[in-house]
């Protein structure tokens, strides 16, 4: 298959860093989560060997968690993949995980004989899917060149999480570089922009560093998102404990027993429901609004 007769990218978003711990599988499921529950028909692929993103939506260890085995057989030998329908209303999943390390080592042989084949494997499965939704989110590996390169030959749209640090920001170039490798196979494949990530929103001198730092290195001052998520260990580790999304877990906070109900004994203090929940789903439902809001000014302007 050529990229003249793959045409399901135009809604594909491959969320994508060099560096790991950089919120990639945070944003793909919570942004694919709010995109699906304003009515957008998702489709989540969890293409990281790691597959967390089981855990952030309540999957995990259950009978739809197939540790990527489907995923990985249909990239290494072709044919179709099945995705788990329903995980949210609107909602699928092509689910990854531990397997998908045979995927990387197939694709990577098959690269010596067919380098344009490899890249485009993911590209050949999503061909048949991209018609039964409104946007495709790639979850991509931190270090895997092979999955990286695949995921953003099959992608319209590259969206690059950074936090503030040296090395995040180090992330970029292996991205660039993972950028240009596809290009040739792909030439409609774009940057969506980069979404800083973990820092606080008082940190403001932090923040216009790094601003700074980031369209230096692309020459675009509109580059960076103007929403940026903040970061709670608590809320973090209360979505991936009860497998829910930020803002589900934001509404379970809200509808909770008020303090004074527990103080009189008529109602149970919940547990892991951090307030902070509450300032991260306003962070991530900003991010969301904006990426749609990019798409849709880019395919205005592509149609005008």
């Amino acid at each position: 298959m050529s990229a003249e007769t793959y045409d399901g990218r135009e809604r594909v978003i491959a969320f994508i860093n060099g560096k790991g711990g950089v919120m990639k599988t945070t944003l793909s499921a919570n942004v694919g989560g709010l995109a699906a529950a304003s009515g957008y028909r998702v489709l989540i692929v969890d293409f990281d060997p790691q597959g967390n993103l089981a855990e952030d939506l309540g999957y995990t260890e259950t009978d739809r968690d197939d540790h990527g085995r489907a995923l990985a057989a249909a990239l290494t030998f072709g044919g179709a993949v099945e995705p788990v329908r329903g995980v949210r209303e609107n909602l699928d999943v092509l689910t990854g995980g531990v397997h998908l390390e045979q995927a990387t080592a197939a694709l990577a042989s098959k690269a010596a004989k067919d380098p344009h084949g490899a890249k485009l494997a993911l590209a050949a499965l999503l061909r048949p899917l991209a018609g039964d939704y409104d946007l495709i989110i790639i979850d991509c590996p931190p270090g895997d060149e092979t999955l990286q390169n695949a995921a953003l030959a099959a992608a319209r749209w590259a969206v690059v999480p950074i936090k503030s640090d040296a090395s995040s920001r180090k992330g970029l170039a292996a991205v660039a570089h993972r950028l240009d490798a596809v290009l040739e196979i792909n030439p409609s494949l774009d940057l969506l922009g980069v979404v800083l990530v973990g820092v606080g929103k008082s940190a403001t001198a932090v923040q216009e560093r790094a601003r700074k730092l980031v369209a230096e290195a692309f020459q675009d001052d509109s580059v960076l998102f103007n929403g940026v998520v903040r970061h709670s260990e608590a809320t973090a580790q209360a979505t991936r404990e009860r497998g829910l999304l930020v803002h589900e877990l934001d509404d379970a906070v809200r509808k909770g027993p008020k303090w004074y109900e527990v103080i009189r004994g008529e109602a149970q203090a919940q547990s892991l429901a951090p307030k902070s929940s509450g300032s991260v789903a306003d962070d991530l439902l900003a991010v969301t609004q904006e990426m749609i809001a990019r798409i849709t000014a880019a395919e205005e302007k592509t149609n005008a």
